[in-house]
């Protein structure tokens, strides 16, 4: 069943709760609330490894990877879509163990001779001694961003941040999804649907 509804996303869906889980990622959460305070439209860049780890997949392949963790799967954690990749927000320990997880399935960059190389895109995992910038929580925390605004062009959340403590995919998930998007890559038409774009994720239909 699909778990989606059509509508147009907004970083204001991120909520309080959430923003405050984004902002614990870091040594002085209550400096990165100020700072979306004083600058609500502004992405941050934030800290992996403890909070969260993230994985980085090309635009068009991380969404198939999403759609098959809302479609088929168990959902996903918050992600969002930066300047032409898309974030999907996992358990801190999976940046490590996914790539070789990959690699032994023969879905890996460095798939072994004869194996599928290739049909997994290169997919970056950030953890522990690396940071990612996302998109702003703009609205909040509490502060609007100027009237008339709008998002920055590719910074949106798909799934935004709405709890203290978020459900997180581990790496074993995000290699079943990464293999499914990469099975049915094959089966999709070059013609994307003419509503991808418009497609946001109901956190409320998880499993």
């Amino acid at each position: 069943m699909s778990s989606t509804r059509n509508a147009t996303p907004h970083v204001s869906d991120v909520t309080s709760d959430g923003a405050a889980w984004l902002a614990s990622a870091g040594a002085y959460p209550r400096r990165t609330l100020a700072l979306w305070e004083e600058r609500p439209g502004e992405p941050v860049v934030l800290p992996c490894g403890s909070a969260f780890d993230v994985v980085s997949a090309p635009a068009i392949f991380g969404r198939r990877m999403l759609d098959r963790m809302w479609e088929d799967g168990p959902g996903s954690g918050p992600v969002a879509e930066f300047r032409g990749r898309m974030l999907l927000f996992a358990a801190p320990g999976t940046a490590q163990r996914l790539p070789s997880l990959l690699d032994w399935e023969e879905w890996g960059a460095r798939g072994r001779a004869g194996g599928r190389t290739g049909a997994v895109p290169p997919l970056l995992c950030h953890g522990a001694g690396d940071t990612v910038t996302v998109p702003a929580p703009a609205g909040s925390t509490g502060a609007a961003a100027p009237a008339g605004t709008p998002p920055r062009a590719g910074s949106r959340w798909l799934v935004a941040p709405d709890t203290r403590r978020p459900w997180l995919p581990g790496p074993e998930i995000l290699l079943w999804a990464a293999v499914r998007a990469a099975r049915a890559a094959v089966r999709i038409s070059i013609f994307p649907p003419a509503d991808q774009d418009a497609k946001v994720y109901d956190v409320s239909r998880r499993r």
